[in-house]
């Protein structure tokens, strides 16, 4: 009989989205740190390169006439603008290591996971991360000492839309213990693996039973 904690199940795309300085992106370090089930989506960008990030590791950094084809092709389960460039999710290899069990991490905005949705709406599970307050989210912003003053009010308006998309998602955290966060949405994920519907195992296992 097959081994109950080996069952074949089907892979989730996991998401996580969150207003800039919410959270999201130290959750999504944490997360891979913690489960070597689950991989890191890498997007693709026409934004340039930052200091310290790593081409196929941070993102596929590619050229404006590079993305238009990606687009044309249909090769983005989603895609859209954020601050002036864009980013979007290549299918390739994901589809397939779906098949295989394989878990796949997408740190993106409310557009993107609505793309992704509507594209493959039954392995979607998604989270959205709230920060505590208002005024801790811009104090977040400007402890980082990156963005200039008219930057950093850019980005709270934009927060400010992000956070009334709440609702389109399955699961809502707020942030204000980055650790204790960090296990509610550890937890979302080990509950959503167990779900029957991707417990693709399961149909060969029970009938092995009632024979």
């Amino acid at each position: 009989m097959a081994d109950t904690d080996t069952l074949h199940r089907r892979g989730l795309l996991f998401i996580l989205s969150s207003p800039s300085g919410a959270g999201k992106t130290t959750i999504s370090h944490m997360l891979l740190g913690a489960d070597d089930e689950i991989n890191l989506s890498v997007s693709a960008t026409t934004r340039p390169k930052r200091p310290g990030e790593i081409e196929g590791i941070d993102y596929h950094f590619v050229s404006e006439e590079k993305f238009d084809d990606m687009v044309e092709k249909d090769d983005f389960y989603e895609w859209a603008h954020v601050f002036g460039h864009r980013y979007g999710t290549p299918k390739g290899y994901i589809r397939k290591g779906l098949k295989e069990g394989r878990d796949y991490l997408f740190d993106i905005d409310w557009q993107g996971t609505q793309q992704l949705k509507q594209k493959d709406d039954q392995d979607v599970v998604s989270v959205f991360i709230l920060p505590p307050t208002i005024v801790e989210l811009r104090r977040r912003l400007e402890s980082r000492g990156q963005d200039s003053d008219d930057v950093i009010d850019s980005r709270m308006e934009r927060a400010k839309a992000e956070i009334s998309h709440w609702a389109e998602y399955d699961y809502v955290v707020i942030n204000d213990d980055v650790d204790q966060c960090f296990v509610k949405v550890r937890e979302i994920l080990h509950a959503e693996r167990m779900r029957r519907t991707r417990q693709t195992g399961l149909i060969p296992f029970v009938r092995e039973l009632m024979e």
